[in-house]
């Protein structure tokens, strides 16, 4: 198979981390581009023999390792001051360990994967993943909104939520009451499957209630390389159907570091 075949498949959950990594779609974005042109140029030097999906992300590190700016110089985002506090926020946190958090958090690869894309041993990750782990559920708390309309995974997903100490503001099934809900609330977060019961959508219900406040926004979806094209503004945080207690711990913890309240 050829190697553009091999990797293209992975290419939209690179994305996905890359703009959970950096906090910005087209950051994220040029961090990726980044890497193609370097597997363009050596792709014999692309493969280690551990699989095209851990090949791939193990040649993003190493170029995030390489040419991420810390301070933002460069950067689109460089003039905007909610995601500039947020990476004055991520730079008291280990970057490493926050890396090695999204990759088995988020990505779904074994501490010994996110070791190998890392070139870190087995116990290193571990340690890491567990200081990440205390990191994020030290930082704000919030009250958050479910927009869900399968009773079980609403129910679960309000369990995760309350066990990292945030608040309920409500749980609404439908585009409507999710906006109605909002604004009867001061949510901090939105947490809203893509498609709901009466066949409304939550995107919408989300575009809709970013109109009115600019809260973080988590989508949970069964469909997710519907949203992972490139062909429109995707989400930053994206939870693939079923999920995982901790994709969603970590996409929780990690939206909040680019809340409001860190531009104070």
């Amino acid at each position: 198979m050829a190697l553009g075949d091999e990797i293209r498949g992975h290419l939209p959950y690179l994305r996905r981390y890359a703009r959970a990594l950096t906090g910005s779609q087209q950051h994220g974005d040029n961090f990726v581009h980044a890497l193609l042109e370097v597997i363009v140029a050596a792709p014999d030097e692309f493969r280690s023999g551990a699989g095209s999906r851990i090949d791939l992300y193990r040649g993003f590190h190493r170029i995030w390792e390489s040419a991420y700016i810390d301070d933002g110089e460069g950067s689109d985002d460089a003039e905007n001051p909610l995601v500039r506090a947020a990476h004055q926020r991520l730079r008291q946190m280990t970057p490493l360990g926050r890396q090695i958090l999204l990759l088995t958090a988020l990505e779904g690869f074994s501490v010994e994967e996110a070791g190998q894309i890392t070139g870190t041993d087995t116990a290193t990750v571990e340690t890491l993943l567990a200081d990440a782990v205390a990191d994020l559920d030290r930082e704000s708390r919030t009250s958050v909104l479910i927009i869900e309309d399968e009773p079980l995974i609403a129910m679960e997903l309000e369990q995760i939520v309350r066990s990292l100490g945030h608040e309920i503001a409500g749980i609404a099934t439908t585009h409507e009451d999710a906006v109605a809900a909002f604004e009867d609330t001061d949510a901090g977060l939105v947490l809203a499957d893509i498609q709901l019961a009466d066949g409304s959508s939550g995107i919408d219900a989300v575009q809709d209630i970013l109109a009115r406040a600019p809260v973080p926004a988590i989508f949970i979806t069964a469909f997710p390389e519907r949203l992972l094209t490139g062909g429109r503004v995707e989400p930053t945080f994206l939870i693939s159907k079923p999920f995982r207690e901790n994709t969603v711990r970590a996409a929780i913890s990690q939206s909040l570091l680019f809340t409001p309240q860190l531009a104070a």
